[in-house]
């Protein structure tokens, strides 16, 4: 079972291949991944082989215990076994917390680093999922925006500037005379316009 909506890379194992572990969608509390057992078999040498089984319990447990554990000691990401085929509401309710109280953890974590670097660099994107997924606004927490690449020296710049801050290229000069970083765009007579005769007095 798995109440994160974190998409997990499909697992793999030698006796039943590869696996992907079902995430819950927005609005459902919970995604069920089916587990069946399988069997294994160990190579003795000299072309001998032997055949045991795998419970479905034993895989299920094995699959929890290493996405749970990705992160380190103590880490809960909302991957649990339920003992039937649909987990009961004290299950739910356990997952709920164990997975709030790391995430907690996290966001303590990110704080305490933030107070000693302000370097937004220091800040995991673990820790930045988990203010999220709290409904936390954090000094540190941010999404960073789109650039795009100035024409002139190919430096990263944000959409929409008047003037490059890399190599001074005017990119909009309408908007930069707007603020006095250019002259405005002076509007040239047709090529083609006859001077209009004086008139006589």
């Amino acid at each position: 079972m798995s109440i994160s909506q974190e998409i997990w890379p499909p697992r793999h194992r030698t006796y039943f291949g590869s696996l992907q572990i079902q995430s819950s969608a927005p609005g459902e509390p919970y995604a069920v991944t089916r587990i069946r057992g399988c069997t294994g078999v160990i190579d003795l040498g000299d072309k001998r082989t032997m055949e045991f089984a795998i419970s479905a319990r034993e895989i299920a447990d094995d699959l929890a215990r290493e996405l749970n554990g990705d992160s380190g000691e103590g880490s809960f990401h909302g991957v649990f076994v339920a003992a039937g085929d649909s987990p009961t509401d004290a299950e739910l309710a356990d997952a709920r917390r164990r997975l709030r109280e790391f995430q907690e953890k996290l966001v303590a974590a990110a704080d305490l680093e933030w107070e000693r670097s302000h370097n937004p660099m220091f800040i995991t994107d673990l820790e930045r999922r988990a203010a999220r997924q709290l409904s936390l606004e954090k000094p540190w927490l941010y999404d960073p925006k789109p650039t795009i690449e100035c024409p002139v020296c190919a430096e990263r710049i944000k959409p929409g500037v008047a003037v490059c801050r890399a190599c001074g290229a005017i990119l909009d000069r309408e908007k930069a005379a707007r603020f006095g970083l250019a002259r405005s765009p002076r509007k040239e007579r047709p090529r083609n316009a006859e001077p209009q005769a004086e008139a006589e007095k």
